[in-house]
């Protein structure tokens, strides 16, 4: 042992031998903190823990596609208008949102009247919902529904409150959506009512177009005047071929001539109409004159399509109006609950046996610990500062007072 001294060298006898010999101190001080673990875990409150599983309500409504599709048998605006307003069903990060929010735990506590409960006497509201918090979880599970578990001192009331956030979320979802709805059908509202204005304007134009000019299809009065000019210009021809020749075997003074020459006269005036008159709109509702063609042609083609692209708007607008409408008065449950919470049987806490042995282990730690670091200061005891020496003093009085040898290695 000497020679274990001089070398400074333990084996792990010697640290075995030093608990032996603080054995008295070590054994009595753990049976004094583990008697005193086992009384406070006995003395803390039982709690119990009661869980609900729900999980978001698909989206089995036609929507504003299904709606679309019935009413004009196009899907082209069934995505846009379930991104923009927000049609799917509802995520699981908005149902998350919901129970950790302050409106529903605020709500709970008010309901159950829990400042009581958690001995919150200046009704602190703040302190109440951090107590609260540490009581209640929201977890999602592995099949991706939402678990809602409370602890409480009874059975009875962890069941309630469990199933009362389920009806709250239930509750303020709905509400959400309604509010969601009636935004979307007042700005989808606004859109429409501007597309009908825009619509009834086009179509008034082109209304005061058509019967300025007299135009009511531009491709088939242009096509009926060319067929009236050609047939008109090939009836010329024939009459300026009966003209030359009652001139060569009639002469220029005879009725037959003259007749001919005026009916020539006649079909040529009303080529020329035909080609640039701007008046033969006024006698004829078919006839449109050549050299105005370019010009009422982009006009009418600049009205007409004014009023096709403000149809399709309508087209898809309206169903989106009329889906926003239905969806602001509608009030559909927004979640399923899988398993409703029904008060425990089994306690949840508190863990008598992980508790006491925490605390033997942990004890036995800080003991031992503290033995070698006593069996070091007696054993330096020649050789200390002046706060070692008061610690030695202690360690002497711990020996004395368990009648322990003052023995070091």
């Amino acid at each position: 042992m000497a020679e274990q001294q001089n070398t400074g060298r333990h084996n792990f006898s010697d640290y075995l031998y030093i608990l032996f010999k603080w054995k008295k101190f070590l054994i009595i001080n753990l049976i004094i903190v583990t008697a005193i673990a086992t009384l406070i875990a006995f003395l803390i409150p039982q709690t119990f823990r009661a869980k609900a599983v729900i999980m978001a309500a698909p989206d089995n409504s036609m929507g504003f596609g299904g709606l679309t599709g019935l009413l004009s048998g196009k899907t082209s605006a069934t995505s846009i208008s379930s991104k923009l307003f927000g049609v799917a069903s509802t995520s699981n990060d908005m149902l998350f949102g919901l129970l950790n929010s302050r409106t529903m735990l605020t709500d709970v506590i008010k309901k159950f009247d829990l400042m009581k409960y958690y001995e919150v006497t200046d009704s602190n509201m703040d302190k109440t919902i951090k107590d609260f918090s540490g009581d209640i979880s929201f977890d999602p599970d592995e099949n991706g529904m939402i678990e809602i578990s409370v602890i409480n001192k009874s059975p009875q009331a962890s069941s309630e409150i469990a199933n009362y956030f389920v009806r709250l979320l239930d509750s303020l979802n709905i509400q959400m959506n309604i509010e969601q709805a009636k935004n979307d059908r007042e700005f989808i509202e606004q859109r429409y009512n501007k597309n009908v204005s825009d619509l009834k304007s086009a179509e008034d134009s082109l209304y005061v177009f058509e019967k300025k000019y007299g135009v009511i299809a531009v491709p088939q009065q242009v096509e009926a005047a060319v067929k009236a000019s050609a047939e008109l210009e090939s009836m010329l021809a024939q009459k300026e071929l009966m003209v030359e020749l009652m001139k060569n075997n009639f002469g220029i003074s005879s009725p037959q001539y003259k007749d001919a020459l005026d009916q020539v006269k006649f079909l040529k005036q009303k080529v020329e109409d035909l080609k640039n008159s701007k008046d033969i709109t006024k006698s004829s509702n078919v006839f449109l004159p050549f050299k105005e063609v370019p010009k009422l042609s982009l006009d009418y083609y600049r009205y007409f399509r004014e009023i096709e692209i403000q149809t399709k708007i309508m087209e898809v607008i309206l169903p989106m109006y009329e889906q926003a409408k239905v969806d602001e008065q509608k009030s559909m449950p927004t979640i399923l609950i899988i398993d409703k919470a029904v008060p425990p049987q089994l306690k949840y806490g508190p863990k008598k046996g992980f508790i006491i042995l925490t605390v033997f282990f942990i004890s036995f730690f800080f003991f031992t610990i503290t033995i070698f670091g006593g069996e070091k200061i007696i054993k330096e005891a020649s050789n200390l500062n002046p706060l070692e020496e008061k610690e030695l003093k202690a360690f002497q009085g711990i020996l004395k007072f368990y009648r322990m040898k003052n023995f070091s290695i």
